[in-house]
């Protein structure tokens, strides 16, 4: 079936001249985009907006801001358009092993601890929060898979890595990447699990994918998600895109969503003045990680 033209889409031959954004239409753009995904847009970085609105635009062959606003805001094709909006709108820039302070601490001290109070199969769910295109989690399968290949004679570990780009799920989930990307890998860990494709690129080993799961999720709508009882919680690089105080909503609905003893690594200096009356704050080197304090039970 031949695709069907949107109605505002001219001939890819033709000058489109550069559209303009009022105050108004700026307005509106930055209520759609904070109600929808948190994402929040001050008059300073109303350029961005432009820039990027306008690459798609052109794309599409649309001329102006209303009416691709219009597009995205309607029916089955409005849905699908905005998952390709919020792809060029999200940052998904990234690296394997970006913050090798926070692995370190969960390879030391957290999966050590998980150890003593677990039992044969020693078991971890984890959960890395804007994955973007799957260094972190793959990151973290790596530490997760040596540390218990030295130390548990039988375990299982699952990593559900989530991100409102589908774009960047599906990159993920090919786990293919240029050989810059995984530089930091160290060198003992980057021999086990990953293999070369090329002379360019490399593929995360089978054995570490299938602990990974890539799914979608809207960090605004957490409370609707059926993940539960998580021993750590990696959200790291993500909060620079929304309000103080939807940073501190958001952290509330994560702690709700960590095990006694669960542990939440946020990125360094990336939440101030924040704090939560079931978590505590952990004292390691310059890290910002809060744990989950057990359930009190019974009486005096």
């Amino acid at each position: 079936m031949p695709m069907r033209e949107h109605p505002h889409k001219q001939a890819a031959w033709h000058y489109m001249p550069p559209a303009t954004m009022d105050a108004d239409l700026f307005q509106q753009w930055s209520v759609l985009l904070e109600q929808r995904a948190g994402i929040a847009l001050p008059e300073s970085r109303k350029t961005f907006l432009i820039t990027n609105l306008t690459i798609r635009m052109r794309e599409l062959g649309i001329a102006a801001f209303d009416a691709y606003y219009n597009l995205v805001v309607s029916g089955t094709q409005g849905d699908l358009e905005w998952q390709t909006l919020v792809d060029r709108l999200t940052v998904h820039e990234t690296r394997f092993f970006r913050d090798p302070l926070a692995l370190q601490f969960i390879r030391d001290v957290v999966l050590p601890k998980l150890l003593q109070g677990n039992t044969t199969p020693y078991t971890a769910n984890v959960w890395s929060v804007g994955c973007a295109t799957g260094e972190e989690p793959y990151s973290l399968a790596m530490v997760l898979e040596s540390f218990f290949a030295q130390q548990a004679d039988g375990y299982y570990y699952g990593i559900t890595a989530s991100d409102v780009s589908r774009a960047a799920l599906d990159a993920g989930r090919q786990a293919l990447y240029h050989k810059h990307r995984v530089k930091n890998v160290p060198p003992l860990l980057a021999r086990q699990y990953l293999h070369a494709v090329d002379t360019e690129h490399v593929q995360v080993s089978a054995a570490l994918r299938q602990h990974v799961c890539f799914v979608p999720i809207n960090i605004v709508e957490l409370d609707a998600q059926p993940i539960a009882n998580m021993d750590i919680i990696v959200c790291q690089n993500v909060f620079i895109y929304f309000k103080q105080a939807l940073r501190q909503q958001i952290l509330d609905r994560l702690a709700n969503h960590l095990k006694p003893g669960g542990i939440l690594i946020l990125g360094p200096g990336e939440v101030t003045g924040w704090a939560h009356a079931g978590l505590t704050p952990v004292n390691y080197q310059s890290i910002s990680a809060f744990e989950r304090m057990p359930l009190v039970t019974g009486g005096a």
